[in-house]
């Protein structure tokens, strides 16, 4: 099996380690590891960054410490996993303003021919895991999945990330052994890279 360059962004808001992403993007790092790929992890919550309000700040402003750190990281990756909860229908407003933080002109995307953007970010696959208490299937039939696949469209092809994969993950306040089952099916790809 191809060794890869693995980045998971865990875009939790909340540190505490109870929080099952946390535990999911545990399991992903170390069937990752076990199979002899290399891991970096990016923990959105531990991230210090203001949230951008005006446009000059997006476009030129001053890039913090830690969203370096992370840009680096995501350039050096061949494979993003992004595992978030679902709230109020979409990511968390933390995971988007690391996002609109990381991603800006320059990074992400750069000025194209004719209006439309060069892409900076090619190259790079990613799969978004994404909890909520719904079933999953009801978020997909009903919603639409909405928010997943905003995502995948506006943010992740916008700067280049293709394909995009999705795992949706309902029920989360279930049964234990429902939970023991995620937190397998992660481990396992992390040990395929993807």
């Amino acid at each position: 099996m191809e060794k890869r360059r693995l980045v998971i962004i865990d875009g939790h808001p909340d540190a505490d380690p109870a929080r099952f992403i946390h535990a999911l993007a545990e399991r992903y790092e170390d069937g990752a590891i076990a199979a002899g790929h290399e891991v970096r992890r990016i923990d959105v919550a531990t991230l210090a960054f203001p949230l951008i309000a005006v446009r000059a700040d997006w476009e030129g402003g001053e890039v913090p410490a830690d969203i370096r750190q992370a840009q680096e990281m995501i350039l050096w990756a061949e494979h993003l996993l992004i595992l978030y909860p679902l709230w109020l229908g979409d990511m968390p407003a933390l995971l988007k303003g690391f996002l609109k933080q990381a991603l800006r002109p320059g990074f992400g995307f750069a000025p194209g021919e004719r209006g439309f953007p060069k892409k900076l970010l090619k190259g790079r696959t990613a799969r978004l895991v994404v909890t909520m208490g719904m079933p999953a299937f009801f978020y997909r039939a009903y919603f639409g999945a909405h928010s997943v696949r905003s995502f995948e469209r506006n943010i992740l092809k916008f700067v280049g990330v293709r394909p995009v994969k999705h795992l949706l993950i309902g029920n989360v306040e279930g049964k234990a052994e429902t939970r023991e089952r995620w937190l397998e099916r992660l481990f396992s790809l992390g040990e395929k890279g993807i």
